[in-house]
């Protein structure tokens, strides 16, 4: 029913799409918002709005279609070198999107988690975000995982430090340490690696993106700007996806 469903909204791509092997974890990079914004003579601001609008849209399809987990890349640890006016807008459209989704979320079955150093942000930011953790505790469905303040090598560091304390404490031993055991400290411990990392906006790197995770993750890139990456596009890089085979280093 939801394969024929989806592809009467989506056209020939969505005929191209298993929707019963679903990747389970699709992480995204929202990349090109400010060039979406001056290719149309608007300032930059103006395309972070369009890429948040886009972010519910693409958020809300994910949930649709049965998408269990979704990773995005909001606001890294060097964002924070942007235009002072650029920084206060992505973070007063985070304050807008907090404020809706705590009297949404249990409305719509939606779980936000958020990954990253949040101490830096306003008291005010950290209190709504503390919210939406409450609320997610009591949900089942779509986990959506925001990345703010964000740097996957600031992650592992903080993981190997928060390793090393349980050492010194006596809860743990060095020789305890396994890669199953390591991943329990990363901001990311309690959910799977992405199986499906998409990188709309043209470059093709991971820029410093959920490094430990994506070991084995398929990579899929694109020129299209963030803005504009529709639900067809997204069944594309599922498509896409479909047609890998993954051998996690078999044969």
């Amino acid at each position: 029913m939801a394969f024929s469903f989806f592809r009467k909204k989506q056209g020939d791509v969505a005929g191209q799409v298993d929707f019963d092997h679903l990747p389970r974890h699709i992480a995204i990079i929202l990349d090109g918002n400010g060039r979406w914004a001056k290719r149309r003579g608007l300032p930059r601001t103006a395309g972070h709005r369009a890429g948040s609008e886009n972010f519910r849209t693409i958020a809300t399809y994910c949930r649709d279609i049965g998408i269990q987990y979704l990773t995005v890349y909001a606001f890294s640890t060097e964002n924070w070198k942007r235009p002072k006016d650029e920084v206060e807008t992505i973070m007063g459209l985070l304050k807008k999107y907090l404020l809706e989704a705590i009297d949404t979320m249990e409305r719509d079955n939606v779980r936000l988690h958020f990954m990253g150093d949040l101490s830096v942000l306003t008291p005010e930011l950290q209190d709504l975000a503390a919210q939406c953790n409450a609320i997610s505790a009591r949900l089942t469905g779509c986990l959506c995982s925001i990345c703010i303040n964000y740097g996957g090598r600031a992650e592992i560091v903080h993981a190997a430090q928060s390793f090393a304390n349980d050492c010194l404490t006596g809860a743990v031993k060095p020789g305890d340490l396994t890669e199953e055991t390591f991943e329990n400290y990363l901001y990311s411990g309690h959910i799977p690696s992405p199986d499906l990392l998409i990188r709309p906006g043209g470059e093709q790197r991971l820029s410093n993106f959920l490094l430990w995770q994506c070991a084995y993750s398929e990579f899929y890139f694109t020129p299209v700007l963030w803005p504009d990456f529709s639900k067809r596009e997204l069944l594309k890089a599922i498509a896409n996806y479909q047609h890998r085979s993954r051998r996690f280093g078999g044969v």
